[in-house]
């Protein structure tokens, strides 16, 4: 009896090409589920969320019509959606917000530019410093929230019952 015989079967039983496609899906199957590395993958990390992550998030140029109300809306502890490269990521505790000042830039005669506070008294565009807190776990590759990686630039959409904007991590600390 030929190991393979003139159809290309082994053993006259099964085809070699079957053998070495099932081969191939072992592997994976044996790479993805048994070796997945020493840290795990993220969906392993995020289901054991012990820490309390804590998030600086920048807001730059909101347009809002009474930016006092918000900014009391969101000093009042309120709990706040969130939404991370548009997969909804639960939610994270809004622990202080902070007007920031508004500067334009002027010229001087001497061609140099001055930074200098916005003169003008009703403008409709905010800049702010949102402070959050949420549980997730803090990795040696950053932070995790809802299965997502939070990193400083990473760029966080808020949603709430009545506004919805972006704004950007530039700070993530293990509280």
């Amino acid at each position: 009896m030929k190991i393979i015989d003139s159809k290309g079967r082994l053993f006259g039983k099964v085809n070699i090409l079957d053998l070495g496609a099932i081969t191939v899906i072992l592997l994976v199957l044996i790479g993805i589920f048994i070796i997945p590395g020493p840290q795990g993958s993220i969906a392993q990390v995020g289901n054991t969320a012990t820490d309390t992550i804590e998030l600086n998030l920048l807001v730059r140029g909101l347009s809002v019509k009474d930016p006092d109300s918000l900014l009391n809306e969101f000093n009042q502890k309120a709990n706040i959606n969130i939404i991370v490269r548009n997969e909804p990521a639960g939610q994270l505790t809004i622990d202080s917000a902070e007007r920031l000042p508004n500067y334009v830039i002027v010229p001087q005669p001497d061609g140099s530019v001055k930074a200098l506070l916005d003169p003008r008294p009703e403008t409709f565009s905010i800049d702010m410093m949102l402070l959050m807190t949420g549980k997730g776990q803090m990795t040696k590759d950053g932070a995790i929230l809802a299965n997502q990686k939070i990193k400083i630039g990473t760029v966080l959409e808020l949603d709430g019952t009545n506004y919805n904007f972006r704004g950007s991590v530039i700070g993530v600390n293990k509280r």
